[in-house]
């Protein structure tokens, strides 16, 4: 009876589908020390969740399970107890949505390799917070795979407190904050596969009055070493979808900010194809908005499985590799140079560079005014970088196959 009213107290308090997930996350987590209370668990609240579809494996795990090692790739950073007394803060959720959503990736990675695991790295800063970093090297598909999740806190260093403030925000010189993002580049061995990163955080700090600043960032972007438009069109395709289903004017938005974001400048070339990308949310409110990041992590793998099921057994040979690795290169200026993340962490004390640098691949390579051979498969992707498409409004992509 304690069990079922628990439950029922939970759903009562829905606004929106996640604050079901919360609750039931938070009682199997209490219950997971009791299995003969478990086995009712699931009967009474399975037809409750039914319509929240975003996070219904996270149910069907606890139900299944006894430990959250089973739905996560590790225990959370913030400890569980605290968690359990805050299911309705923003952190909270947040922390909960890039566990689940660094899970879901890895294990669908997974799935295409044969015999290669991820390495999961769960560490802690002593300045507040930590992270769990998952990474599978020297892969049969994937060279590269590092996903990781951070949820950290402190108080802001003098750097980072400027380059918000460059960026519109109002802040004192010292103030507290709290982070949590999800971050993964793939890096694939075959250069048929794109690479792949997103990024999705949650930020806030705290006033010396008191009040909270908050908002969102994050994004989902495609970086192909030979042009499959195809692909391209259906990436964009599936984000669209993503956005759509909150405001239909955040995909052009979006769209536009991500072609601009990764632009090597000193090269005059974007870093790949494209996505979505944006930051500074803080509109309509905190729970949409919240509501929108955990759509568009949810789009990560419908986006991208696809595209490496589709060309993993393409073949190649030396002239593509060498290829590959020059685009590599260009993936590194980016992101030591460019990448607002990347700085971020670097100017934060305690900050975990191995973390960091997660997303820099095993190998790169730089050739001397390299430039490839006229009206080749290399110029035709040079060409979408140096000018980026519109990839959904040139013909009907209604049934785009990949």
């Amino acid at each position: 009876m304690a069990t079922r009213y628990m439950i029922q107290s939970a759903l009562r308090s829905i606004n929106a589908y996640h604050h079901a997930v919360w609750s039931t996350w938070f009682t199997w987590s209490k219950l997971s020390r009791n299995s003969k209370n478990l086995r009712n668990f699931g009967t009474g609240i399975l037809t409750g969740l039914a319509t929240y579809s975003i996070y219904s494996d996270v149910v069907q795990a606890a139900q299944n399970d006894l430990h959250y090692t089973k739905t996560f790739m590790a225990e959370p950073i913030t400890a569980v107890e605290q968690l359990e007394r805050n299911p309705n803060d923003m952190k909270t959720k947040m922390e909960l949505l890039v566990m689940k959503t660094q899970a879901d990736f890895c294990r669908a990675l997974k799935s295409l390799e044969d015999g290669y695991s991820f390495k999961v790295d769960r560490w802690t800063r002593k300045e507040g917070g930590g992270g769990i970093t998952c990474v599978l090297q020297d892969g049969q598909v994937f060279e590269k795979a590092g996903v990781n999740v951070s949820v950290v806190t402190g108080v802001l260093p003098p750097n980072a407190v400027q380059q918000m403030r460059a960026r519109g925000k109002k802040m004192e010189d010292s103030v507290p904050f709290f982070a949590a993002g999800v971050s993964a580049v793939i890096h694939p061995r075959n250069p048929m596969i794109p690479t792949i990163h997103f990024n999705y955080r949650y930020f806030e700090v705290e006033n010396p009055d008191g009040t909270v600043q908050w908002w969102f960032g994050g994004g989902t972007d495609l970086t192909p070493y030979y042009l499959d438009e195809k692909d391209a069109k259906h990436f964009h395709k599936t984000l669209k979808t993503a956005c759509d289903k909150h405001d239909p004017s955040y995909y052009p938005k979006f769209k536009e900010w991500c072609d601009n974001y990764f632009n090597i400048v000193h090269r005059g070339e974007r870093r790949g194809v494209g996505g979505i990308f944006f930051d500074d949310l803080d509109t309509p409110n905190q729970n949409e908005a919240f509501q929108f990041v955990a759509s568009c992590a949810e789009a990560v793998i419908p986006s991208y499985i696809p595209l490496v099921k589709k060309h993993k057994n393409d073949g190649y040979g030396y002239h593509e590799r060498q290829w590959q690795l020059l685009r590599r290169g260009r993936y590194v200026e980016f992101n030591l140079i460019y990448d607002r993340g990347t700085k971020f962490g670097l100017y934060t004390p305690g900050a975990r560079y191995e973390s960091i640098l997660m997303s820099l691949p095993l190998n790169a390579k730089w050739e001397y005014m390299h430039e490839p051979k006229a009206d080749s498969r290399e110029s035709q992707l040079l060409e979408v970088l140096k000018n980026p498409k519109d990839w959904l409004n040139e013909t009907n992509t209604d049934n785009v196959q990949v």
